[in-house]
């Protein structure tokens, strides 16, 4: 019996593929150590979505190596080659290939490499976890996706769309919220075609979770606007729940539809600005996040303009921002790419703009008293969130998972600060 330490970055399927892996670490008789330095085995479960993300994964490959090591997640499935390139003995597991954690873990203490990189027929519902938040459940509703986009990894890493039936993830979640959940996550690569290839869809998914008699909230997770069209009016009826956050992320990537086009996004940007003005329409506070790359290969300085007028238009609440960088494997990364200093000014602006519209965003919600549920403790103090997933920051002593009544006072780009309402 082994102490693993276990360390996770990228999206909340990643960090969701790690609770996992502890929970069948622990169900295997193996302990968790809280750090490297007291691990007889480290596992690291990698993203390689950015190049600044994959440069990170090869730093802490190289500094946890010196001990036996399992390289898992996105990394090893879509460049296996760069793996074994900074540790040949490192064992690797695929995103797809739970399944097989205690074979590979019992494998690499015994000194032999193992690699299992190929899909299992193990669906993640239903596997032991070990929460990195006690209040949070995060549950996979699907794993790959329809998509083919030109710049994107993920793709190579974890496949094909195959999503995961209603009734197990409604069983899933109620065993979330029976062991101490008050959030629970709807995540995967792309929900936005969740279901399509059994025969439903999210609203249905969302629509089942929310009649789950319990008092809890759903974060629904990133979908591509390529499948909202089929989708939006019964998405938007699904909202209509008390329990579902008024949060959308949906990445726009682009203003200008024929970057876009060049992306093999599958969606124009009228796809987009319906379904937030549809989304706003319903709701009068409703919180959009979306994704913007700036600097793809294709994208002239029209087209970057087209991107600054729609975020002015839209006004989004949160922005993901990435310089375009070419991920091996990827049709784009065949692409002459921009000059480096061109594309540093493009991303210049974009923050610059994103970073106003935000703080604007957030000063509105000054002088608003609600309901705010706190789900994470920071450096800063207590974080909670509202009914639209806004982030409320508490200088006073509240539990997690406790749900209080607060005023706002003030605001900054990154959140909302509040007090206890009297």
């Amino acid at each position: 019996m082994a102490k693993i330490f276990v360390e996770a970055y990228g999206c909340s399927a990643s960090f969701a593929d790690s609770e996992m892996i502890s929970g069948l670490i622990v169900n295997g008789g193996h302990t968790l150590a809280e750090d490297s330095s007291q691990a007889d085995l480290n596992i690291l479960v990698t993203c390689s979505v950015k190049d600044s993300t994959a440069n990170k994964m090869i730093h802490r490959i190289k500094s946890l190596k010196a001990k036996p090591l399992i390289v898992a997640g996105c990394l090893p499935k879509a460049e296996k080659s760069t793996v074994e390139k900074i540790s040949q003995h490192a064992s690797m597991l695929g995103p797809n290939s739970l399944g097989k954690t205690l074979q590979v873990i019992d494998s690499t203490l015994r000194g032999i490499k193992h690699v299992e990189l190929e899909d299992s027929d193990i669906s993640k519902v239903g596997l032991p976890k070990v929460r990195l938040n006690s209040v949070v459940g995060i549950v996979e509703i699907a794993s790959g996706c329809m998509s083919e986009c030109t710049f994107c990894q993920t793709k190579l890493a974890k496949g094909d769309l195959s999503s995961y039936r209603i009734g197990d993830i409604v069983r899933q979640v109620e065993t979330e919220i029976s062991e101490g959940c008050k959030e629970i996550w709807l995540t995967s690569t792309d929900n936005g075609c969740y279901g399509l290839d059994i025969d439903t869809d999210l609203p249905s998914l969302v629509k089942a979770v929310s009649e789950i008699p319990e008092d809890f909230m759903i974060r629904v997770g990133m979908m591509n606007p390529m499948y909202m069209p089929k989708i939006k009016d019964k998405l938007i009826e699904s909202y209509q729940s008390d329990k579902v956050y008024k949060f959308l992320h949906i990445p726009l990537q682009s203003g200008s539809d024929q970057v876009l086009h060049d992306m093999k996004r599958g969606h124009t940007v009228n796809t987009v600005r319906e379904i937030i003005k549809k989304a706003k329409l319903r709701f009068t506070n409703f919180t959009i996040s979306t994704d913007i790359i700036v600097g793809f290969p294709t994208e002239t300085r029209s087209d970057f303009e087209k991107t600054v007028e729609l975020i002015n238009e839209i006004r989004p609440d949160m922005v993901n921002l990435s310089k375009f960088s070419a991920r091996p494997g990827t049709e784009a990364a065949k692409l002459k790419q921009l000059d480096s200093a061109e594309v540093k000014n493009r991303s210049k602006i974009i923050f610059e703009l994103i970073n106003k519209i935000s703080l604007e965003n957030n000063q509105k919600w000054i002088g608003w008293k609600g309901k705010v549920l706190f789900d994470e403790q920071t450096e800063d103090g207590i974080k909670g969130r509202n009914f639209a997933y806004k982030p409320v920051f508490l200088k006073e002593e509240i539990k997690i998972g406790q749900t209080c009544v607060v005023e706002i006072v003030d605001a900054t780009t990154r959140s909302i600060q509040g007090k206890i309402a009297s």
